[in-house]
């Protein structure tokens, strides 16, 4: 075989393999995913979503720049857990915020309400991290560590028994709630993601 239909074939070669272990579909990757196989929750992101797993909420964080692999994984898995926190400050709000219209429209005062919505959001946020699992990490080449975090909305509802600061009203409305706000929350998760080219881990 001549030299150079030997070079053709290794770079054929060379060029289907680089196809079949690249990046994933869609060429919506950035610059520095391009190319690299790497999980789907990697891009996708932070937010709330259902599926397989029934609703959860998923916090992606990521560090780089820091050579000692021990604290660049506590720091993304940090930074995974404080996404959560900002993502069920939105949700508790929103839930909260529900409540509060519900138990207005009667005689109770709007003052009184303000307070056990106040009081509600501070014990979720609370307690809320200490059910946040981290549940996958991914390196990527140039060094930058991926962790990916979870919290199951099921296991926050059980929970709720263990705030003792909630009165009883509270906690029944959220477990009556819960799923119907975070599924709001998922679609609004959706349209962002559908503006922005992504989807659910």
């Amino acid at each position: 075989m001549k030299a150079w239909t030997k070079s053709l074939v290794w770079t054929a070669l060379a060029v289907f393999a680089l196809a079949a272990c690249g990046g994933k579909e869609g060429g919506n990757e950035p610059k520095e995913l391009k190319g690299i196989d790497y999980p789907e929750w990697v891009l996708k992101g932070s937010g709330a979503f259902g599926g397989e797993a029934g609703k959860v909420f998923y916090g992606v964080g990521s560090v780089s720049g820091i050579k000692n692999h021990a604290l660049a994984r506590t720091t993304a898995d940090n930074r995974a857990r404080a996404e959560i926190a900002k993502i069920f400050e939105v949700y508790s709000a929103s839930l909260m915020k529900d409540y509060m219209a519900s138990t207005t429209a009667g005689d109770m005062k709007a003052s009184s309400e303000e307070q056990h919505v106040e009081q509600a959001i501070k014990t979720f946020s609370a307690q809320t991290l200490s059910g946040v699992q981290v549940v996958d990490h991914w390196y990527h080449p140039d060094g930058t560590v991926y962790a990916l975090a979870q919290l199951d909305l099921k296991a926050f509802t059980d929970s709720l028994d263990k705030m003792k600061e909630l009165n009883s009203q509270v906690r029944d409305y959220v477990r009556k709630n819960a799923e119907r706000v975070h599924m709001d929350l998922e679609k609004e998760e959706e349209k962002r993601a559908g503006a922005g080219g992504g989807t659910a881990p």
